[in-house]
């Protein structure tokens, strides 16, 4: 509670995340540390928490902290320097990833809370099962290459995707004696991209313009395999350019095939393999037909490049939401510190506000300006949700915010900001607000644009203030227009956003402007206790703010 009343930005679900831990990074040495008591200390000191001994590190170097918004770094007096990503920080507030060097950069550094990354076992996995020698027959062949996928399928991520295919193109060509495989996996527009190639000697290949595309649609449009694998067969390559220019005697064709659950009843009737890829291998020379076996040795491949595949799009799925997790986090972090709110030492008024955020980022702002001409308050709610909204919420308060600075009429503002929604936004966006100047003298200047009505408590008299404007943004050209009234002393004028008058009960039904006017003249944390009741456990379903400026008093 400042001097002029308490401003207030609340989060109406909390959440707690994962326990910080720190990952210590020296070299190809990872360990991790958990953070489990504060002040965690790090220092070169025998007694720190953790103890670090490269000179450059300060005895006491630095300590982290557990407070409510989450964990601080608090650097205590080094003479050398502690880097959060790669900025010289002395206090920092700490999100997930975030790289922390002492002393020097480029040396060993500490990852805070990083999310789950490619395991380094899988590397070293796949560079050992690269250089594993079958032993002879086909039975070998088959358990060695059931122990690659079941291991495979345990280290996939999408981070080792790419290694886990070539991986797979190398025991496809060891146990099928081809000379190059590759592997497509089908994009969403449903052409075919290579994913993986590579040669009998080990080299990979990018370039497969030497391949028959006609196989490769052929085998991928009718889910079925395609054999040919000696002279004897050649009958079915004819007509196939490629392969009679590029001289292939041999090419194997399997679908990478994902299976679709189906209802038992129709699984006769309709449904099918879905093909999300083509295994193909090829050869100048391949020297007899292919065992029986050895078909069950590229069916068992293809199956388990098909697992692989799928299970790899869906940890990339899983990364892509949490990058944009992280994202969220970072835009919502900004726009609280946007809507982060200095309240002046005004000694004509009072202003006090709070404001409940439904979800992470969303389209409310409200903001105080004090000028020489008086104390402006500004409650705004652009349409929509989400990134977007917050988008042109953050553009539209550095507007009105600069234009409140230079003390500019509100008709003329209002007008130019209008005018940019619609040239820029083009009508996708539109904003209702509400814009309130009070001078020393109790006079208020009051612009609505579309919002919710404000409510102007005087003594035991209620009025709503219903005269009001288009929405910026929504009509091109709009005229605005501003009214004037006196307040006098202890006269209240409250604004609020429509997440109050539309907070819901369990049945459904709204909050409301009579309960609001019922209530309102007894204050703003009677407003809000009223609102939480009658939600009772329901959900807000948008921002809720309610802001009161009260005139204290001619000077």
């Amino acid at each position: 509670m400042g001097a002029t009343g308490m401003w207030l930005r609340k989060s109406e679900s909390p959440s707690s995340g994962d326990p910080p831990v720190l990952v210590v990074v020296d070299g190809t040495d990872r360990r991790t540390v958990v953070l489990d008591h504060f002040p965690f200390t790090i220092g070169r000191r025998t007694d720190r928490d953790m103890v670090m001994a490269d000179p450059r590190v300060s005895r006491e170097h630095a300590h982290f902290l557990r407070e409510p918004d989450g964990t601080v770094i608090v650097v205590q007096g080094s003479r050398h320097g502690t880097f959060v990503n790669g900025e010289r920080v002395n206090r920092r507030k700490l999100a997930r990833n975030d790289r922390v060097e002492f002393g020097v950069q480029g040396a060993s550094y500490i990852l805070f809370s990083p999310d789950r990354s490619p395991s380094s076992a899988a590397q070293q996995f796949l560079s050992q099962f690269s250089t594993w020698k079958p032993a002879s027959g086909a039975g070998s062949d088959l358990e060695m290459l059931g122990v690659f996928l079941e291991a495979a399928r345990k280290l996939n991520t999408s981070g080792v995707l790419e290694d886990v295919l070539q991986t797979l193109l190398e025991a496809a060509l060891r146990l099928t004696h081809a000379e190059r495989g590759f592997v497509f996996l089908r994009e969403a527009d449903g052409e075919l991209r290579l994913a993986a190639g590579r040669d009998k000697s080990g080299e990979s290949i990018t370039d497969d313009s030497t391949i028959s595309r006609s196989v490769l649609r052929d085998a991928a449009n009718s889910a079925s395999e395609f054999l040919v694998t000696d002279t004897d067969d050649t009958g079915k390559l004819a007509g196939r350019e490629s392969v009679v220019a590029h001289n292939l005697h041999s090419v194997i064709c399997i679908p990478l095939r994902k299976t679709v659950i189906k209802d038992k009843a129709k699984e006769d009737t309709k449904g099918g393999p879905h093909v999300q890829g083509v295994l193909y291998l090829d050869a100048q020379f391949l020297s007899g037909k292919l065992s029986s076996v050895s078909h069950d040795i590229l069916r068992t491949i293809a199956n388990g490049a098909a697992t692989l595949v799928e299970n790899a799009s869906l940890v990339q799925a899983e990364d892509a939401a949490k990058r944009y997790r992280q994202e969220l986090a970072i835009a919502a972090e900004i726009q609280q510190r946007l809507m982060t709110v200095t309240v002046p030492d005004v000694p004509f008024a009072k202003v006090n506000a709070v404001s409940y955020a439904c979800k992470d980022i969303g389209g409310d702002f409200f903001d105080l300006v004090y000028t020489d001409k008086g104390l402006t308050l500004i409650v705004a709610d652009v349409s929509g949700k989400g990134v977007s909204a917050a988008v042109v919420a953050s553009i539209l308060q550095g507007m009105l915010y600069s234009q409140l600075a230079l003390d500019l009429p509100l008709p003329g503002m209002m007008a130019a900001v209008n005018r940019f929604l619609c040239e820029k936004v083009g009508g996708q966006k539109y904003a209702t607000l509400v814009v309130a100047r009070l001078t020393n003298d109790g006079e208020l200047e009051l612009m609505n644009c579309g919002h919710v009505p404000p409510l102007l408590v005087s003594g035991g008299q209620i009025t709503k203030l219903e005269e009001g404007n288009l929405p910026v943004g929504l009509v091109p050209g709009a005229e605005f227009q501003a009214t004037r009234h006196r307040l006098g002393n202890d006269d209240r004028l409250l604004l609020v956003t429509d997440g109050v008058t539309e907070a819901e009960d369990a049945t459904g039904e709204f909050f409301g402007t009579e309960r609001l006017e019922s209530c309102c003249h007894l204050g703003l944390v009677a407003i809000e206790q009223a609102v939480t009741k009658f939600r009772g456990g329901t959900a807000l379903t948008d921002d809720f703010t309610i802001t009161e400026m009260i005139f204290r008093g001619a000077n």
